[in-house]
């Protein structure tokens, strides 16, 4: 079940949707212009869809509802309700509201579990990005966090980089030397998630900062795209979805995230396939600081991490 908030950025609930929005925040010294796709399908082998997603600059989120548990779809919609129920159509976001979010998502998600019957578990994986200011004084950064198996990429023009590490039995068999990336492909364990949202009381979230840039471009998903394509294949549709939208000029145009989803169901879709694609620009002078430094931010960053994946 795909959600998006249900205003000016939103649509309404269903197995399938896709939207593209654009807007522009006037922020002291810049005007920061997002634009930004999502698709949601349940692919061509499962029933129900238990993605949600959410879009609502500057805050983009995706779930993805654990196969094998109860109510998934429940418990995804349950962690994107958390992030939307929060938005007051501002931007920037705050950091530390977003880390608070975080652990409501999961609070959420829990008492899903503890209402249910028969003490059926729920659970859900949770990937996204926020555009925020750590000190408002116009200090932006792209704040990401992941947990589970859902991943954020950036993608600079040229190449794709996945900014997530997979919270996975395989990943860390792919860490200890165990298995190569090709071979967790086609390892049967390689739905196994080793963290989630509604797992455990406390969450244990993967988050970083990134400073924000001239003009940036992200993609979150659920695995359900990286089943189906890998990160060469990814990023071919990426680089020609412009002039493929050019040669179909007998069809309807296609959001970059429609186009992504569609090749994965036409790949096998044997899962539901969730894409959000987010593109930032920043307009005028007084442009944020380029530090490369992510971490030394006051008490924030004892709460933050290098993730970036592993060699």
């Amino acid at each position: 079940m795909s959600y998006l908030r249900p205003d000016s950025d939103a649509g309404t609930q269903g197995e399938r949707m896709s939207v593209e929005v654009t807007r522009e925040f006037a922020l002291p010294g810049v005007t920061v212009r997002f634009r930004y796709s999502g698709h949601s399908d349940r692919g061509a082998v499962r029933r129900i869809n238990e993605d949600s997603f959410l879009m609502s600059a500057p805050l983009f989120v995706v779930a993805d509802g654990m196969g094998g548990h109860a109510f998934g779809d429940r418990a995804s919609q349950a962690a994107i309700t958390t992030f939307a129920d929060s938005l007051n159509g501002e931007a920037p976001a705050s950091a530390p509201a977003i880390l608070g979010l975080i652990r409501q998502a999961n609070d959420s998600v829990l008492s899903l579990s503890a209402d249910s019957d028969d003490g059926a578990l729920s659970g859900t994986t949770l990937t996204g990005i926020a555009f925020v200011d750590l000190d408002s004084a116009g200090n932006y950064h792209w704040m990401a966090f992941n947990v589970g198996d859902s991943r954020s990429y950036s993608w600079d023009g040229r190449t794709l980089s996945q900014l997530s590490v997979d919270h996975s039995a395989v990943q860390e068999l792919i860490d200890s030397g165990a298995l190569t990336k090709a071979e967790a492909e086609r390892h049967p364990h390689r739905n196994v998630v080793t963290r989630a949202l509604g797992a455990d009381d406390t969450v244990d979230a993967d988050i970083w900062l990134m400073p924000v840039r001239a003009r940036q471009t992200f993609l979150l998903c659920s695995d359900g795209l990286t089943k189906e394509l890998g990160d060469d294949e990814i990023a071919r549709i990426i680089v020609f979805h412009d002039a493929e939208q050019l040669r179909d000029t007998d069809k309807p145009p296609l959001t970059l995230a429609e186009r992504l989803v569609n090749a994965a169901i036409a790949a096998g879709g044997s899962d539901n396939i969730t894409v959000v694609v987010v593109e930032s620009e920043l307009i005028g002078v007084g442009t944020p600081r380029d530090d490369d430094d992510t971490l030394e931010r006051g008490a924030l960053s004892a709460l933050l991490e290098d993730t970036r994946p592993r060699g």
